[in-house]
């Protein structure tokens, strides 16, 4: 009866096979009941035959001697022999054990895109009830429940309806998702870089948890010819000494098989641990190599020396302390803001009726005042230009809070700040730090010479001319002017060469310190290969020493001329900004909020800065290859493929 053993119908004689297949469909189908069956190894999983099938199958017969699954009717039916009598029935099985497999890749799929989609918009995962009964399971599993009310079929294998081991929901397979989106990422941007030379940016900062957080992007030119700035890692390190975040650094780019021999450019932030001129960083990498230039983000070290004057004059640092003070008072409160609001409209409304204002799509804004920041003299300009122009709407707001202060503290407190803005010491800083903005330091100027140049000029000449903005000021505001005509030598010596001097000095004495001759002699020479106005800046000799003098190890003596193309990408490799980084502290804020300050896992928080700063390059990231890779990560409890 074993159907591996018996003869096929079609052997017997004509007049017999009738006979034949009536006394086997009496007999009934060959179903074995063993304590065990033989498994055979399919790929990688063991199967054996499960007598369960049979109930599903009752047409089902099983060879004890060949461990093989053959159908009865198909024996009984069929008159010729067939070399593959099991294969209908194999194939009706293996279709049967995919459909779990399928399954399977469904729900981790909505898992996997359930990951990308809160990591790209930087939100958090878990929800702080994720019981079946919450109304809110946090972040992750209300997304795959919005996906699978969209979609009958997700539905059918996600959540309650997925088996208990396999839910694809824990924490810890959220943070495996992630780890392998995010080293897909990196390993993508590795392929970008291929052969090519790179430059480091490196920007550190403190986030919420106070942690000390680095930052490492690479700058590169890619096969296609294009810049490419990209985030590539986020390092908690526990000491900023240089060493350390050398180390730190090296052990990153080893981990991708990034050679410290084709790093040609670096970029930091201008600290003293990172871009001292012995003992930082980029001189510990010059050692290394060489031509690894040091050419940080001009106008970034442009605010680095206005926002070191802040801090070291005196008068300066006093102006700012005051202006903050008065304008964390002025807009303390919502009522404060909208009177200040309110005010400054009618302010507006009245110079357009005189006619002292411009009028046309976007002007006259109503704009807020603002704090002056730590590091950016950007802010800082921003906070006094904002200043003088709601000044009058200030001075208003602060009278009225003197005359009708809720408290004797805050009527206290408006009357000191109006008195700080109508002193003449004040407006006069005020006007000098405006100024200094408008020597257009941060836009138009191409080389710190220009810079200085104008410093150097507006201290020689500019007295006159600024002395009368601030005098014109005065007078608009009714503020009391010192009266220069009893000590007008005294007074003017103390404003000209006590304040104004003293503050441009100290700018030209940081600009010396800060941009190196080298430095600018490499910028200078790579303006040469300015495309701009045709190649307006064309220079073969400088286009050779630039070759000869920062890339020899580049280009043999032959082929200086014949590859300007290798020589563009070298220049185009050196890091004159670092807006990457500022979008990748931005991105910190976002991501380590307060609600997550302790998030412990720092590779979980490198992974969530990756895929959100790298967002074009995760959309690439592709589903399948990640369960294969989630598959292949460590023995799974179901069935992947």
């Amino acid at each position: 009866r074993d159907p591996g053993l018996r003869f096929s119908i079609s052997t017997f004689p004509i007049d017999k096979r009738e006979d034949v297949r009536m006394a086997y469909m009496n007999m009934g189908p060959f179903q074995p009941k063993l304590q065990k069956y033989p498994s055979t190894k399919y790929g990688t999983q063991n199967r054996r035959f499960q007598f369960s099938w049979i109930s599903k199958f009752p047409w089902l017969e099983y060879s004890i001697s060949k461990d093989k699954a053959f159908c009865f009717p198909c024996y009984i039916f069929h008159d010729k022999p067939s070399k593959n009598e099991a294969f209908v029935v194999d194939g009706r099985l293996n279709a049967q054990s995919s459909q779990p497999i399928l399954e399977n890749r469904l729900r981790l799929k909505t898992s996997i895109v359930a990951t990308k989609w809160l990591a790209k918009q930087a939100y958090a995962f878990r929800g702080h009830d994720e019981s079946v009964n919450s109304l809110n399971r946090g972040n992750f599993i209300e997304s795959i429940k919005l996906l699978a009310t969209m979609n009958e079929e997700i539905n059918k294998v996600v959540l309650e309806n997925a088996p208990k081991n396999a839910q694809y929901i824990a924490p810890k397979i959220q943070k495996e998702l992630l780890n392998i989106i995010a080293n897909k990422v990196r390993h993508k941007i590795r392929e970008e870089v291929c052969d090519a030379k790179f430059c480091i940016i490196v920007d550190e900062a403190v986030d919420e948890s106070h942690k000390e957080q680095m930052a490492i992007i690479l700058r590169y030119v890619d096969c296609d010819g294009f810049i490419q700035e990209r985030f590539f890692e986020i390092v908690n390190v526990d000491e900023t000494k240089a060493l350390t975040l050398k180390n730190e650094i090296c052990n990153v780019l080893a981990q991708y098989n990034l050679l410290v021999e084709n790093l040609r450019g670096q970029g930091y932030d201008g600290a003293s641990n990172m871009a001292g001129e012995w003992n930082g960083l980029q001189s510990l990498f010059l050692n290394d190599c060489s031509y690894a230039y040091y050419v940080h983000y001009f106008a970034h070290r442009l605010q680095l020396v206005l926002v070191a004057v802040s801090k070291e004059v005196h008068e300066v640092w006093l102006f700012f302390s005051k202006l903050s003070s008065i304008i964390n008072f002025a807009s303390a409160s919502f009522k404060r803001y909208s009177e200040l609001k309110s005010t400054r409209e009618k302010e507006i409304i009245d110079l357009i009726a005189l006619e002292e204002l411009e009028t046309g799509t976007g002007a006259n804004q109503v704009r807020t005042l603002q704090k002056a920041g730590d590091t950016r003299w950007s802010s800082h300009f921003t906070s006094v230009s904002r200043f003088i122009e709601m000044f009058g709407a200030t001075l208003e707001v602060l009278g009225k809070m003197i005359n009708d202060g809720s408290s004797r503290d805050m009527r206290g407190e408006a009357k000191s700040a109006y008195r700080e803005m109508k002193s003449f010491e004040f407006v006069f800083i005020l006007f000098l730090l405006n100024k200094t903005k408008s020597l257009d330091i941060l836009n138009a100027l191409n080389y710190v010479s220009s810079t200085k140049r104008l410093l150097q000029e507006f201290q020689d000449s500019g007295w006159d001319d600024f002395i009368t903005s601030v005098v014109s000021f005065c007078e608009k505001y009714d503020i009391t002017m010192l009266d220069m005509s009893d000590c007008y030598m005294e007074v003017e010596h103390h404003y000209h060469f006590n304040v104004i001097n003293v503050v441009i000095d100290f700018q030209l004495m940081e600009l010396n310190s800060r941009f190196s001759e080298q430095t600018v002699e490499l910028l200078t020479l790579s303006s040469a290969l300015d495309p701009v106005d045709g190649f307006k800046s064309f220079d073969i000799d400088n286009i050779f020493s630039l070759a000869e003098k920062f890339y020899p190890h580049d280009f043999t003596p032959n082929e200086d001329y014949l590859l300007i193309n290798r020589l563009i990408c070298l220049v185009l490799t050196l890091s004159v900004y670092t807006a990457t980084t500022e979008r990748a502290f931005s991105a910190i804020k976002l991501i380590k909020t307060s609600l997550r300050s302790k998030m412990e896992n720092e590779f979980f928080f490198s992974d969530c800065m990756v895929i959100y700063v790298e967002r074009e390059i995760t959309d690439t990231v592709d589903s399948d290859s990640v369960i294969d890779d989630f598959y292949n990560l460590k023995p799974r409890k179901v069935q992947l493929r």
